[in-house]
């Protein structure tokens, strides 16, 4: 039994080129940029900021932005060189499997699924939470959850799904261009409150900047309905260390919390099957988005630990940009704080439903997955699959409560990234032939201590994220020996080109 069987290049790019599985390639590089921002700029922008410093950094939060920002900035580096010279959709899963192994691009396509799918349901359902907020905010007399019996349905997750899956069935640019637009108005209210709230910044706030390490359990957090070992980083949970916060220890944990805000470049990577000259406008694409985001999460950062002492900001019940305006008694910018996050959501939905699908696409392509999955329709796109993943995102949005979940998305993108980093040297060794239009330079060392860095960072994530994560990975390795290992078209001698030992 081979698990280490590996496709070659040119089988991979062959594969692109099957008649009912061939994505329209329609994208330009300002369309990734824009895609990037629009995953990756979400409500978190409004919140995950404020979480950190309250709970983990203080003022140095804004270490924990940059922090996270190198090392997601230095991930993507990688990403953009193999998606320069394997321009094909799957992202990490296809360039893995070009490189250390079917096994190992199981675990990552398995771990992406992952990732979309409930970053998909998290954030749908929280659109319906926002939307509802802002009609209450403006004093509308307006409700998206319906009474079913004894059962509260939001029906607010299924219509935003719903629409985006029927613009992507449609064309990747058409759903580009509506995301686009979207994504262009939530960055102008981002400048905009960042801008007001210069106004009200106090120096005072900012010292301590790195406040000194005290003891978890003597903040409240927001997450305090998981307490004990489950709630502690596995990392000071396997050294035995008391569990902290603030300090050094705050500013890693705090970059292992916003490295949720930085998630959404493997999407991009994934849609480089369907970008015209995507040898060249997938790394510009990728570089652009990622300048901005760190850009414009600093800056919120900035003026969030600067509006407000980080002491007040954790007294809140859950604190955000918006906590630190009413604080100052700028109500006001509640309305358009609201209003951007309810346009920031709904572009991220868009992207994730694409990621989500594009990554199945790839792996039933292989034949790791049903091959049905992988049909193209007129359009250039697999129709069929893109409602069947809408139709899952949206009823898990729906009926479940998904909330404590979403730390599975950092692990399985971090997962992803790390796998990336290290196939960098690996491929550099084994097709030194290939033409890259980008590289990432220091190879090999660079890319190994982005390897590391990502690792550390799911070091800083919880013991039951991580126990969560080992469940998932048992249920993947049984439908992998049960379907995909029979029936992988390379196993099979289906592809074109030899198959490499």
């Amino acid at each position: 039994m081979n698990l280490l069987r590996t496709k070659t290049v040119e089988q991979t790019i062959a594969e692109t080129d099957e008649a009912d599985r061939k994505l329209k390639r329609n994208l330009k590089w300002w369309d990734l940029a824009i895609m990037g921002v629009a995953v990756a700029v979400g409500a978190g922008i409004f919140s995950v900021g404020a979480q950190a410093a309250a709970y983990h950094a203080g003022p140095a939060v804004i270490l924990s932005f940059i922090i996270a920002g190198i090392v997601c900035g230095a991930a993507v580096m990688c990403y953009a060189e193999f998606a320069s010279m394997i321009p094909v959709a799957g992202s990490a899963y296809t360039f893995t499997y070009t490189t250390v192994g079917e096994i190992v691009a199981w675990i990552i396509g398995w771990d992406l699924i992952l990732e979309m799918l409930m970053a998909g349901s998290v954030i749908s359902k929280y659109w319906g939470v926002y939307l509802n907020d802002f009609f209450r905010l403006m004093g509308w007399n307006l409700n998206t959850n319906v009474q079913i019996g004894s059962f509260v349905l939001d029906v607010a997750p299924i219509i935003i799904v719903a629409f985006f899956t029927t613009l992507l069935v449609f064309g990747t640019r058409l759903g580009a261009r509506v995301d686009g637009a979207m994504t262009v108005l939530k960055i102008a209210i981002v400048f905009f409150v960042v801008i007001v709230g210069f106004f009200y910044v106090k120096a005072s706030n900012f010292t301590p900047f790195i406040p000194p390490s005290q003891p978890a359990d003597t903040v409240q957090t927001a997450s305090s309905e998981v307490t004990g070992i489950w709630a502690q980083p596995l990392w000071q949970w396997a050294t035995g260390m008391t569990p902290s916060i603030y300090g050094i220890p705050g500013i890693l944990s705090g970059a292992a919390l916003v490295f949720f805000a930085f998630i959404g470049f493997d999407v991009v990577a994934t849609a480089a099957e369907e970008t015209d000259n995507p040898k060249k406008s997938v790394p510009l694409g990728i570089g652009i988005g990622m300048l901005l985001i760190i850009i414009m999460y600093v800056a919120v950062a900035v003026v969030t630990t600067g509006m407000v002492s980080y002491r007040d900001l954790a007294k809140a019940d859950s604190p955000s940009l918006a906590t630190a305006f009413e604080l100052v008694g700028a109500n006001w910018a509640a309305k358009i704080i609201s209003f951007g996050i309810v346009l920031g959501l709904a572009t991220v939905v868009m992207v994730l439903l694409l990621g989500l699908t594009r990554i199945v696409f790839a792996m039933s392509r292989d034949g790791l997955l049903p091959r049905g999955l992988s049909k193209t329709g007129v359009h250039g796109t697999p129709a069929m699959l893109q409602i069947v993943c809408g139709v899952i995102v949206a009823l898990v949005a729906a009926f479940f409560d998904i909330g404590v979940l979403s730390d599975m998305v950092n692990i399985g993108t971090l997962s992803a990234f790390t796998l990336v980093a290290i196939s960098i040297p690996i491929m550099r060794r084994k097709r030194p032939d290939l033409k890259r239009s980008f590289t990432m330079p220091g190879n090999p060392w660079v890319p190994i201590l982005i390897g590391l860095a990502n690792l550390w960072l799911m070091l800083n994530l919880t013991v039951l994220t991580w126990a969560r994560f080992v469940v998932w990975l048992i249920v993947g390795f049984i439908i992998y020996f049960v379907y995909g290992y029979r029936h992988s078209r390379l196993g099979l001698n289906q592809l074109k080109g030899d198959i490499v030992e």
